[in-house]
């Protein structure tokens, strides 16, 4: 006996609705208190830029709003992201501009190979690896997507808009961690 289609898509529709009502306090930035100094580094990629400039501009738009000076670094691929987030952490930690967190931002489009998982795998393990490394937190704004259906859904459409989001994460756990002070 096979179930009726139409008993599913109630289901589907709650399950999208209940995981919408569940993410709103993920926006929610009221009551953050940033230090003076709050500055974020984007690391953004040259792969997919099209993508990448809307997830970047999000970024920046929450940044701006809650004054939080930011420097975005670019790199070829996402596969470069961990290592360029990690080289300039080296450099720049004993400085005064060193940054309080890091965002990861790309956008990584699934073809006909297996490249897609090798390249979503190593992106998300080194961004692990970073997480647990350095004592700064760096954001996974990095989409792994099937089509351009899913990237305009996850870039100012029923999704949200996962740049958006990236920065308010990374202004959560900036002022997560001066409340550790």
């Amino acid at each position: 006996m096979s179930p009726d289609s139409s008993l599913q898509a109630p289901n589907s529709r709650l399950k999208t609705q209940i995981m919408s009502e569940n993410n709103t306090n993920i926006l929610n930035t009221t009551g953050i208190q940033l230090p003076a100094d709050a500055c974020v580094v984007i690391v953004r990629t040259e792969w997919n830029a099209g993508t990448v400039d809307k997830l970047e501009a999000g970024c920046k738009a929450v940044l701006d709003k809650h004054q939080a000076g930011y420097k975005v670094i670019h790199v070829p691929g996402a596969f470069e992201i961990p290592f360029a987030i990690k080289k300039y952490w080296e450099q720049h930690k004993y400085k005064e501009d060193k940054p309080l967190a890091f965002i990861a931002l790309g956008c990584v489009l699934r073809g006909d190979t297996p490249h897609f998982e090798y390249i979503c795998q190593s992106v998300t393990s080194g961004i692990t690896q970073l997480n647990l490394l350095l004592p700064v937190p760096t954001i996974f704004g990095v989409l792994t997507v099937d089509n351009q259906q899913q990237v305009d859904e996850r870039t100012g459409g029923k999704h949200g808009h996962k740049g958006e989001e990236a920065a308010i994460t990374a202004l959560k756990m900036i002022a997560m961690i001066s409340n550790f002070k």
